[in-house]
């Protein structure tokens, strides 16, 4: 049985009876048990039981987990306070304080976006210290894609933002007559400038939610 939130668990009980998934919880014990790994296990589906699937508005898609130590807290993009923001994370919260003129928050935890119900989403949900990709091509992937489509065809209004081409070629799935998706250059020091900076993704999707009904996400 898989720890997750109760909401997932219903809507993704069919991808934790196939065969690869079997395969990837396997390779993951495997993995915790003889290396450090990262997340902490209890934080591998963080992003999933502080969100839950009926509460989603915003989806954000990263790539893999943070590898260095104390930085992965289960959620993309985030670290957990006391650790100072890698560039990616630096770069993000100087766009949002131009669209939005908020100003940095005091930490780099993305709890509180999670919380509002924005999915911080990595394509990856576990990795081996200190070995970026480590823990790709073992199924989370496949998983993940799952969890993309779900949310495609089962809700809509929601936003999807992708940053880079591995995020928007991971979103070629999203409906788009039902969703909101935005696209962009990644927030990474070597394309922020390429388009990220300026992209206003952080007011459009106020925006849309506001059309939508919903509640804003305070982005500070």
């Amino acid at each position: 049985m898989v720890n997750i939130d109760s909401t997932w668990a219903e809507v993704l009980a069919d991808e934790f009876q196939k065969p690869y998934f079997t395969r990837l919880t396997e390779f993951v014990r495997r993995e915790y048990h003889t290396y450090t790994c990262y997340p902490p296990g209890k934080k591998i589906f963080a992003a999933f039981d502080l969100c839950p699937f009926d509460a989603v508005k915003v989806v954000i898609i990263g790539q893999d987990p943070y590898h260095e130590p104390m930085q992965a807290e289960g959620l993309c993009f985030s670290v957990a306070e006391g650790v100072q923001p890698p560039p990616s994370l630096v770069n993000i919260f100087k766009e949002i304080e131009s669209d939005l003129g908020t100003p940095p928050p005091p930490n780099g935890s993305l709890r509180r976006w999670a919380e509002q119900g924005v999915l911080l989403l990595n394509a990856t949900l576990t990795v081996r210290a200190h070995q970026a990709g480590s823990h790709q091509h073992q199924g989370w992937e496949e998983f993940t894609d799952a969890v993309i489509r779900e949310l495609s065809v089962r809700r809509s209004g929601l936003v999807f933002i992708l940053w880079g081409s591995y995020a928007q070629r991971k979103g070629a799935v999203i409906d788009r007559s039902r969703h909101l998706v935005l696209q962009s250059a990644h927030p990474s020091p070597l394309s922020a400038y390429r388009g990220f900076f300026g992209n206003h993704h952080f007011s459009l999707a106020n925006d849309y939610l506001i059309k939508q009904g919903k509640t804003p996400i305070q982005w500070g």
